[in-house]
């Protein structure tokens, strides 16, 4: 079984991870990691292991690693298995998985699947897989000027930090957009597979994280005083009650025009609009326990 560990996690996480991987050889086991260094690392080893085989690859670290073992195991019949090292832990939270060591060892080895299907963000620069939602507009524009080292130190507080930060240098430029070709825009819009946000918090209870198509969440009020109630909505789950939202399914969506509003995925930096967001050639399967 190979483990791709994104080091990026911290001191901390890490020693979660040994205390699985103990857990894994001492039920004889056998594992193999892989630890990442760079942006790409991690879809490479997956796409690699996938080739050889493997018929089980482990992304031990938060969505954006997900997304990357995820994309390297798209062209094959490699599931996809989690621990859950990262922030957020958005896939983990959408899907129930495990947290304590045992659990997470147990659950490996049942190998039990649930199917996602993941959204397909193009760009002019590149093509990028996501595995839970994508975000235009403000949110993204934190994740941007998040850095590592805050993030490592402050986990989910790093993100409400950055957030006031950035209300006063975000110009809140309307994000415009086509919905199965239906032209719209908004202050903000979060593009879901899943129906969890920063967290285990609701945002899209009607999305269907195993199925084409997508909630596109439309945040339509604009500038400080709206991001900051919506930030506020969000650690109490009263974020998808919020005023000014519109939550609308599609299966293809068009940033269009917006050359500099930037975009995140999984909570990882991931370009600027314009893009082009469909699903997925396929679905994969992700193992979740019992």
């Amino acid at each position: 079984m190979l483990i791709v560990f994104n080091p990026v996690a911290g001191q901390r996480r890490a020693q979660l991870l040994w205390r699985v991987l103990d857990v894994m050889v001492a039920n004889g086991i056998r594992i193999e990691v892989a630890k990442t260094q760079r942006a790409g690392d991690a879809e490479a080893f997956a796409r690699a292991a996938a080739s050889r085989g493997a018929g089980l690859v482990v992304a031990a670290g938060g969505d954006g690693t997900i997304a990357e073992v995820a994309n390297g195991l798209m062209d094959s019949g490699a599931r996809l298995g989690v621990i859950p090292l990262g922030t957020a832990n958005v896939l983990a939270h959408e899907l129930a998985l495990p947290f304590a060591p045992t659990a997470v060892a147990s659950a490996l080895a049942f190998g039990r699947t649930r199917t996602i299907w993941p959204g397909l963000a193009r760009g002019a620069a590149r093509s990028r897989l996501f595995v839970q939602m994508l975000g235009v507009g403000f949110d993204a524009h934190v994740v941007h000027r998040l850095s590592v080292r805050l993030k490592r130190h402050c986990g989910r507080g790093a993100y409400v930090l950055q957030t006031v930060r950035e209300l006063a240098r975000y110009g809140f430029v309307p994000v415009r957009l086509r919905l199965d070709g239906a032209e719209t825009e908004a202050a903000s819009v979060i593009v879901s597979k899943g129906r969890l946000y920063g967290g285990r918090y609701l945002l899209a209870p009607e999305a269907r994280p195993g199925e084409p198509g997508f909630s596109v969440v439309l945040f339509d009020h604009s500038g400080p005083g709206a991001a900051l109630l919506y930030g506020a909505a969000l650690p109490l789950d009263l974020l998808a009650k919020g005023r000014g939202l519109r939550r609308v399914r599609a299966r293809s969506v068009e940033f269009i025009g917006n050359d500099s509003i930037p975009a995140q995925a999984d909570g990882d930096a991931a370009g600027t609009a314009p893009l082009a967001v469909t699903d997925a050639g396929r679905p994969i399967e992700v193992v979740v326990g019992t």
